[in-house]
């Protein structure tokens, strides 16, 4: 079977996606790196109502309709995460949202349901799933998505434990339509190697962290910047979920290594605040913040990859001549 190629590549200036991060993601990020031609994401649940959540919607899609009628260019997708939980008590209504205003692109969480992806398919929108092993990608083909994303090793946020390369070749063995590769890709170069090892797309979190378009607070970036991978620390015990989170932020709240080993229940619900609170002070981030040293606009960011990208490809091109 011939692998399939996203339906919206041509959109695209640059074969990414940028990931929805809690507290992180907002309409800035998603509208600026939509207009640079990369796809912006956010999780609905960045809005702590669904009425919130719909103004966001609208305030993204009048802002793309804009850009798309005053320049005449094409501006890439734009996508949003769901929790597909039991826990999560507005699964139902913010999904019905996402259907309301034909959202492109469905980014699913903790659980791939066939109803959700018809009802998505129903407008004619994708549907995403994110895992971390191969069971879960199975179910997830089973279910009808339109597109995996393997969450390799080293990640931020809820993280696999799983070498990309492995990962790739295990995965495309048997789902031949598109594979995004999450997991420590923080330049244009990574992007390369990324497709170089059968991904059809990049998702990019941490990087965009470190745009002045985020939500993140000052000191989140400092330490970003300040961090390396050895910083990185893998934990269930901030969200019930195994994570990566920024080692200083944890040592600033007083974490000890015993409380680290703790693991708790999965509840996007009631303790949806409870758990909010805890991410504004105990940063998440990926072992790629080591190639990270500044803070960019998001349209800087994106030039600044595909310059890298470009020059990784045409070095490509010169070992080709080379060895074979």
């Amino acid at each position: 079977m011939k692998q399939s190629t996203p339906p919206f590549i041509d959109a695209l200036t640059l074969p990414a996606v940028a990931a929805p991060m809690f507290l992180i993601s907002g309409p800035k990020m998603v509208i600026e790196c939509c207009k640079n031609g990369i796809v912006g994401t956010f999780p609905a649940l960045n809005q702590r109502t669904s009425e919130g959540f719909e103004e966001w919607l609208i305030e993204i899609k009048t802002a793309l309709a804009d850009f798309e009628s005053e320049t005449g260019k094409k501006a890439a997708p734009f996508g949003v995460n769901l929790i597909v939980h039991h826990s999560n008590p507005r699964l139902e209504a913010d999904l019905k949202l996402c259907v309301k205003h034909r959202v492109p692109l469905i980014i699913t969480s903790l659980g791939a349901v066939s109803q959700l992806v018809d009802a998505v398919h129903s407008y004619g929108g994708l549907v995403y799933h994110d895992v971390i092993k191969k069971r879960h990608a199975e179910k997830a083909a089973e279910a009808g998505v339109d597109g995996l994303i393997l969450v390799a090793a080293g990640a931020g946020g809820h993280a696999g434990t799983i070498n990309p390369m492995p990962f790739i070749a295990e995965i495309r063995s048997f789902y031949k339509k598109t594979i995004l590769l999450s997991g420590c890709i923080s330049t244009g170069r990574d992007i390369a190697s990324a497709m170089q090892m059968g991904a059809d797309l990049a998702y990019m979190g941490t990087r965009f962290i470190n745009t002045e378009e985020s939500k993140a607070p000052d000191g989140y970036r400092e330490m970003i910047i300040d961090a390396g991978a050895s910083d990185i620390v893998y934990t269930a015990a901030i969200s019930g979920v195994a994570a990566n989170f920024l080692g200083p932020s944890l040592q600033a709240m007083g974490i000890t290594e015993e409380q680290l080993k703790a693991t708790g229940k999965i509840d996007f619900g009631k303790e949806m605040d409870t758990e909010a609170k805890a991410w504004k002070t105990i940063w998440s981030a990926g072992q790629g913040v080591t190639s990270i040293k500044d803070v960019k606009s998001v349209a800087d960011l994106i030039e600044t990859l595909k310059d890298e990208f470009k020059v990784a490809i045409q070095e490509q091109t010169t070992l080709l001549e080379r060895f074979v």
